[in-house]
């Protein structure tokens, strides 16, 4: 079944200006009006365990098709959208919704210095994907590193309803920009699966949140270096027949990214450190709190004009103070090997044409710390040790 997510307190100020302006002012938003779109679909095979489907037969059930439009009807003020339909096996609902809806007022516009805000849903700046992760041009592989981008929790960390303030500054030894995000993110089955062991009577409902990341570049990109830090809070309502109390959950990471893109040669690393609290949910629920590490470091080279070679080492652990699950083990009788995960990812990408990609992509994991319970309900039936083999194809215009 497919639902069309609607957030009328987010997209319905910009939808309004669009109308108002477009009536008012045709010849001049005719101009700058833009639109684009992408399709693409996948296929993956696991040797065990389960991703995206019922990949240990071959599943076809990840694909994502985007449109978007944006215009400026004044200098200062421009506007966005795209709604995004996704498939994603059991990792969450298949569902058309709006994936990003922005009014963009520039307040100040130098030719070294800008700043403005943003209102609408606004895409969480986490990392150096997460803006662009829905696009399979603008990531570097088929699945992001787990470790740091997860596809179980995609929607809590890819958006929020609010606003965004940013300013850029470009100076004699490089441009930096500073973005600061409050909204509400989305707390969907996905994510209560992850953090209640399974999808309860009740509903989890994201509350104010924030975040705020620092970048700098430096020759156009040729470096670049940022710190993300946010601090994300999501609370629970009981439903009928539910042992469960009035519970919050509060999740706060912090990310240190940065990357070299040459003209051949790319190399991108990332570290992140989580800080994570369930509390108040009653004595049937003890209060949880834990401390996550993640890694990733990753190279691709440009064989040809056409032609990229990718290869990456993941690492994930769930707590700190238990990396390889051994007290979780003893405590909960679950395996251990689901606290952690370390993948090797070699890959290929062809750019067929400016409009057609293909990629093949191989992964050998040791662990299932970022496998998703919805598609592996038993974690008894897992398997530390397995093989990813995916491919896509992928059109925009």
């Amino acid at each position: 079944m497919i639902t069309l997510v609607r957030h009328k307190k987010a997209w319905f100020p910009a939808v309004s200006l669009v109308f108002c302006y477009c009536h008012n002012s045709c010849a001049d938003w005719k101009d700058t009006f833009q639109y684009h779109g992408f399709i693409s679909q996948n296929f993956v095979l696991t040797s065990e365990n389960n991703f995206y489907g019922d990949s240990e037969n071959g599943s076809f059930d990840f694909t994502e098709a985007g449109f978007n439009v944006s215009l400026r009807p004044l200098n200062r003020l421009s506007l966005a959208a795209q709604v995004l339909y996704r498939r994603a096996g059991e990792l969450e609902d298949e569902e058309v919704r709006l994936d990003y809806g922005v009014l963009d007022f520039t307040a100040l516009g130098t030719t070294e210095a800008r700043a403005g805000l943003r209102l609408g849903r606004v895409k969480n700046p986490l990392g150096l994907y997460n803006e662009t992760r829905d696009v399979a041009f603008t990531r570097p592989s088929i699945f992001l590193p787990q470790s740091i981008y997860f596809d179980r929790t995609r929607n809590f960390a890819l958006s929020a309803d609010g606003g965004q303030v940013y300013g850029e500054y470009e100076s004699s030894i490089g441009e930096f920009s500073l973005r600061v995000n409050v909204g509400v993110p989305t707390a969907d089955k996905a994510l209560e699966d992850v953090l209640l062991g399974r999808n309860r009577p009740g509903e989890l409902r994201g509350k104010t949140s924030y975040l705020g990341q620092l970048l700098y570049e430096y020759e156009s990109g040729l470096v670049r270096l940022a710190v993300t830090a946010a601090s994300a809070h999501a609370s629970y309502e009981p439903g009928k027949n539910d042992f469960l109390s009035d519970g919050d959950f509060l999740f706060q990471p912090y990310i240190f990214s940065a990357q070299y893109n040459g003209e051949r040669l790319s190399l991108t690393a990332e570290y992140a450190v989580r800080n994570s609290d369930l509390k108040r949910f009653g004595p049937l629920f003890p209060n949880i709190s834990a401390q996550s590490e993640s890694y990733y470091i990753q190279g691709a080279y440009r064989l040809t004009d056409e032609i990229e070679a990718m290869v990456r080492y993941d690492v994930y652990y769930v707590n700190v103070h238990d990396r390889y699950g051994g007290e979780f083990e003893q405590r909960t009788g679950r395996p251990g090997f689901s606290r952690f995960a370390k993948d090797w990812t070699v890959g290929l990408r062809w750019d067929i044409t400016p409009n057609w990609m293909a990629r093949a992509e191989y992964h050998r994991v040791h662990g299932t710390g970022w496998l998703a319970g919805t598609e592996n309900p038993d974690p008894r039936e897992l398997d530390p040790d397995w093989d990813l083999f995916a491919l896509e194809l992928s059109f925009r215009f």
